[in-house]
């Protein structure tokens, strides 16, 4: 079950249990609006001898966001051809800073801090390690893989000043088998090693494009593995294997394992891992009849049934967001990666190779998931998972005001998990509806508003749970156990 389906259950069920009936609000306007200025403030203050609450006007983002302004200039920000692209520069997730390349913004900065956690625990959940190798590479390590010639022009290359030839690393299987060649008295005993790391990559992509999903700098996640024999290190392979397909599961994200050719990394086995979507630029067959599927490239031009159970093929175009690499003794045997064996012998690792799109995943599930107006998350890596909207200064419902700082209190004391993940947008020179808009565009899973409700004994909130479409007005004591089942990493 996915994540966002889960999520979805969780709010009804825990909703119905509180609610013997549940009064709608008028469907939601649309979001194609121009996004109300931020006016720098200071953080909202609250009650003596509490923390201080995390107040919206002060969030660094983009002010009077037009559409107009987000068309791309000619050879600094690449193609606008797609919803994530235009998304998340209109609502300040994201900045053009020249081809390719884009500042990412605190609301991104934070998705992708989670989903970076999230990475962590499912890789070091089977024996990953954490490691951190430069960017700056030397081109000795890749002219002894062939590989400063065979990349091409994708490498960015240049030079220090006594000459000497680096690349800014797109991949890392010189830089990690010449670290471990290094340690010349290892013990199959000490095998397999899982190391891994979450870095910058650059590539210089002829023709940047779609934002995030294929720029020149980027962040990925990639592991390199070494094991004691071929059996063991395909038990590896399956196991990092298992470990991406657990993580597309908690994001809620559908993800299809093809096989994959191994191009200019090389080895003897590869598989990606595709997010079917329209705009995708990769094609893959599977096959509708067992579990066979495959990247059209693996596929002769003619190949029209499955080569597993002869069934028809459906084509599909997807987005990369995952690759995983069997390589054997491929780049131990050039550095000379060496072991101990059980019999006192030295034998080359067997080695394998994964990689995951950091940036790429993020943009990829708001390509996916959102809709052509509004950004919705997986439900992990929302920025903020609740946002609280007070009524608008002057209006009749002013005096619950003082109720939804209470309320942002009360929730941080009740449900400490939600500690940091809470904003109150304070901009009360603005209506409640243009904020709720704001809300919705930026995908808050969960919005809360002190409105008409707010004055009546018990005061009841307005709750919209983005991810299920989702109104209801609860107490203070609802809402927070309606939130205290929230999941956050």
């Amino acid at each position: 079950m996915s994540l966002h389906s889960t999520s979805a259950s969780l709010c009804r069920g825990v909703m119905e249990g509180l609610l013997t009936r549940c009064r709608a609000l008028p469907a939601l306007a649309t979001c194609n609006h121009q996004l109300s200025g931020y006016i720098p403030r200071r953080f909202s203050h609250c009650a003596p001898g509490r923390g201080k609450r995390l107040a919206l006007s002060c969030m660094f983002q983009p002010q009077n966001l037009r559409e107009d302004q987000v068309l791309p200039v000619e050879g600094r920000s690449g193609d606008l051809t797609c919803k994530s692209q235009r998304l998340m520069l209109q609502v300040g997730l994201i900045h053009p800073a020249s081809s390719g390349c884009y500042h990412l913004l605190p609301y991104t900065v934070r998705a992708m801090e989670k989903l970076v956690r999230v990475i962590d625990q499912e890789m070091q959940a089977i024996g990953g390690q954490k490691v951190n190798m430069p960017s700056l590479s030397p081109a000795e390590l890749w002219r002894a893989s062939n590989r400063w010639d065979l990349m091409g022009r994708e490498l960015l290359r240049l030079r220090d000043r006594h000459g000497k030839e680096y690349c800014l690393g797109p991949t890392h299987e010189e830089a990690i088998t010449a670290l471990v060649a290094s340690q010349k008295t290892l013990s199959y005993k000490q095998l397999p090693f899982l190391l891994y790391q979450v870095t910058r990559k650059f590539r210089d992509e002829p023709r940047p494009r779609f934002g995030l999903l294929r720029g020149r700098e980027f962040y990925m996640k990639d592991m390199y593995t070494f094991d004691s024999s071929p059996e063991a290190a395909r038990q590896t392979y399956s196991l990092v294997c298992d470990a991406y397909g657990s993580l597309f599961d908690r994001l809620g994200l559908r993800c299809v394992k093809v096989q994959a050719d191994v191009g200019s990394i090389g080895g003897t086995m590869s598989h990606e891992f595709q997010l079917p979507v329209e705009i995708g630029e990769d094609r893959f067959a599977v096959c509708t009849s067992c579990s066979f599927s495959a990247n059209v490239e693996t596929l002769g031009s003619s190949q029209m049934n499955c080569p597993a159970c002869q069934g028809p093929l459906t084509e599909t175009k997807g987005i990369e967001v995952g690759h995983t690499f069997y390589l054997g003794t491929k780049y131990s045997s050039i550095f000379n990666a060496q072991f101990i064996n059980i019999h006192g012998k030295p034998s080359l690792a067997e080695m394998g190779c994964y990689g995951l799109g950091v940036t790429r995943i993020l943009a990829a599930a708001i390509e996916v998931l959102s809709t052509e107006d509004c950004i919705r998350w997986p439900s992990l890596l929302a920025p903020y998972q609740v946002c609280l909207i007070p009524p608008k200064k002057g209006s009749k419902e002013e005096v619950a005001a003082e109720l939804t700082g209470q309320l942002y209190d009360h929730i941080s004391e009740a449900v400490p998990q939600l500690r940091g993940e809470i904003l109150l947008d304070d901009r009360t020179h603005l209506t409640i509806g243009n904020r709720l808009k704001d809300a919705n565009k930026f995908g808050y899973p969960f919005v809360i508003i002190a409105g008409k409700r707010a004055l009546e004994d018990p005061a009841h909130f307005e709750v919209w749970c983005q991810n299920t479409s989702e109104v209801v007005f609860l107490t203070k004591e609802a809402v927070i156990e309606l939130l205290s089942h929230v999941q956050v990493v």
